[in-house]
């Protein structure tokens, strides 16, 4: 049952406590799941709140319904919060911290995605230690189609799991794939039928109730150890870059194209 030690801050997304594990469901079914502000802004809270709570074991990620994880951002707010430079730094911010706050989280973090896993969906999925997916998945992550700059943290997490080879197969042609290949690729852990999934889902949460918690925090805070940036890493660069991109003719083009459902037409700009 929900407590209120949990409680989301917005009906967009619904939280609850099954035993030794934390539920945050992405609950925005007509947009597809799409991420909005009030969403991003309530995931760092929600862990704080689970980092300290000794019942909480597990924190799993879902979408509602059975036809999106997440479809990326909420079109609806768009326009309002990444139009003008000012907004732009702000949804960013939002949405860093949000995916921040899941890749730091000292306690195993997994997504269960069924449906739609597009740009954003797939952010949150690659921030969590598992991934599990039914076969009627989709991923995308469509940023070269909308004149998008990818932050270094998303593009880090993306080759630190499938390799700089796939990567940058799926970000630059920004193809959607399947659940068999998202698995082949690394993308995912594990696959399964769609109404198995809830099955697979407890296997998880049974072990992870069940194995020594202090073991599984360890060896993750060993492997975030393991894959840390080089001190060489331009950090300041990769972030003018994608001030750049957002400030680009390019992206005004990409988001009206994305705004109106026509192909849009960049000129590098």
């Amino acid at each position: 049952m929900s407590l209120p030690a949990h409680a989301s801050p917005t009906d967009r997304l619904q939280t609850w406590l099954d035993g030794s594990t934390l539920h945050i469901r992405f609950n925005n079914p007509v947009r597809h799941n799409a991420l909005s502000v009030d969403m991003w802004a309530a995931v760092p809270p929600l862990l704080t709140g689970a980092a300290s709570d000794e019942r909480v074991r597990l924190v799993v990620f879902s979408g509602a319904g059975e036809k999106a994880f997440a479809s990326g951002a909420d079109i609806s707010q768009f326009e309002d919060m990444r139009a003008a430079k000012e907004a732009v730094a702000k949804y960013e911010l939002l949405a860093e911290e949000a995916l921040a706050s899941i890749q730091e989280f000292a306690k195993p973090t997994l997504s269960c995605i069924r449906g739609w896993c597009i740009g954003g969906g797939v952010n949150v999925a690659i921030a969590c230690d598992l991934r599990i997916a039914s076969t009627d998945s989709v991923f995308a992550i469509p940023a070269a189609r909308l004149g998008l700059g990818y932050r270094y943290s998303a593009m880090k997490n993306l080759i630190d799991l499938v390799g700089p080879g796939p990567a940058k197969d799926l970000f630059f042609t920004a193809r959607r794939i399947d659940a068999r290949e998202a698995e082949a690729l690394g993308l995912v852990t594990r696959i399964c039928a769609p109404e198995q999934l809830p099955q697979l889902l407890a296997e998880y949460t049974s072990a992870l109730g069940q194995n020594a918690p202090l073991t599984i925090r360890a060896a993750k805070a060993i492997t975030r150890e393991i894959l840390k940036a080089s001190p060489d890493v331009d950090l300041q660069h990769c972030r003018d870059q994608i001030l750049r991109c957002f400030e680009s003719e390019d992206y005004t083009e990409g988001r009206r194209a994305f705004m109106e459902k026509r192909k849009p037409v960049f000129t590098g700009r």
